[in-house]
């Protein structure tokens, strides 16, 4: 349930009901917004009616979570999230673009891309140091000195750095390196990886599993939020379905639907979704007219040659050509790019 306090309400009139649930054996979430401070209780319902909490001073009312996310969930907080990440906001008024290659293949191959991408008017790199693959023969990434590329590359554009945490032994690695940890697809419901990123103090990109549900995915984004971490950008980047023409179906629905059951950021990642890079343009526009907040886009110096996933990577030309295309589709929805 949460507990909606009245906007006159003091810290002491907080802190009371507080220790009042506390006492009961509800776990509590704070959120203090603009108008209102709402307090989410965690718990056993049947211990409700002995607590008597609309009776207390400073309580407006008490609304009960019918959801299987709380924290997640609209009723929580009404608001939108808004991720606040070295020196940008995501899930605001600005469109943000993250780019890069699917994986860190060398030092000159990511240096070459930042700038690129920095200058079309990305703000964030993304590239796989960890690259989780189908075959153990393909290649698995550079691992740390992958991260030591990204972070020099950062240094050198302002870039931040998005990259993918597979296991939890590598989490307090990876968070030294990067802005924002990336949970892939196949680890949306990896709960031990999930409880370890909710105790980082970084904001966490989690994709949707290719079979998972909104709710699952949501209730995904609960056990980060229930560890204590609430910076989470949501990242859809397609469903399993019958057709093979296309590598997944990217489902444009989750965005509107998503943003009406959860207060979270969603961004979209059309470069995995569609699996060919023809179609990647179109279907990053269509991301950002259905009210997504940003996008994950695989941008390659020469995509022929990538050892990761280049059918789908944008070569530079086209990137650039996206980039300037977006403008207009973000002007178009009343948001701005960077």
């Amino acid at each position: 349930m949460i507990i909606v306090m009245d906007h006159r309400a003091g810290d002491d009139k907080i802190d009371a009901v507080i220790t009042r649930l506390e006492k009961a054996g509800f776990q509590i979430h704070l959120s203090r917004g603009v108008e209102r401070t709402i307090i989410g209780a965690i718990g056993d319902k049947t211990h409700i009616g002995d607590i008597g909490l609309e009776a207390m001073s400073g309580v407006e009312k008490v609304v009960p979570i019918l959801q299987p996310y709380k924290l997640a969930s609209r009723t929580f907080q009404e608001e939108g999230t808004v991720i606040k990440v070295g020196g940008l906001e995501i899930g605001g008024d600005t469109v943000h673009v993250a780019a890069g290659p699917c994986a860190v293949e060398s030092r000159e191959q990511v240096l070459e891309t930042a700038e690129i991408v920095k200058k079309a008017g990305a703000t964030i790199l993304r590239g796989g140091a960890f690259k989780p693959r189908s075959s153990p023969y393909s290649f698995q990434g550079l691992e740390e000195e992958g991260l030591k590329f990204l972070a020099e590359a950062r240094d050198l554009t302002g870039l931040l750095i998005v990259t993918e945490v597979m296991d939890v032994r590598t989490v307090p690695m990876i968070a030294e390196y990067a802005d924002i940890l990336q949970i892939g697809a196949r680890n949306m419901q990896n709960f031990s990886l999930l409880r370890e990123v909710a105790k980082v103090d970084k904001p966490v990109l989690l994709k949707r599993g290719p079979s998972a549900t909104i709710e699952e995915w949501l209730m995904a984004a609960e056990y980060i939020m229930s560890g204590g971490n609430y910076n989470i950008i949501l990242c859809e980047r397609g469903i399993k379905s019958f057709e093979n023409y296309t590598r997944n179906t990217l489902d444009l629905t989750a965005i509107p639907v998503v943003k009406h059951l959860s207060h979270l950021p969603v961004i979209v990642d059309p470069s995995h979704a569609i699996g060919k890079w023809r179609f990647v343009p179109t279907m990053a526009k269509a991301a950002i007219a259905a009210g997504a907040d940003g996008l994950l886009i695989e941008v390659h110096p020469n995509p022929p040659e990538a050892l990761c996933d280049g059918p789908q990577s944008l070569t530079p030309a086209n990137f650039n050509k996206m980039m300037s295309e977006l403008q207009q589709v973000v002007m178009a929805v009343g948001r701005k790019m960077p």
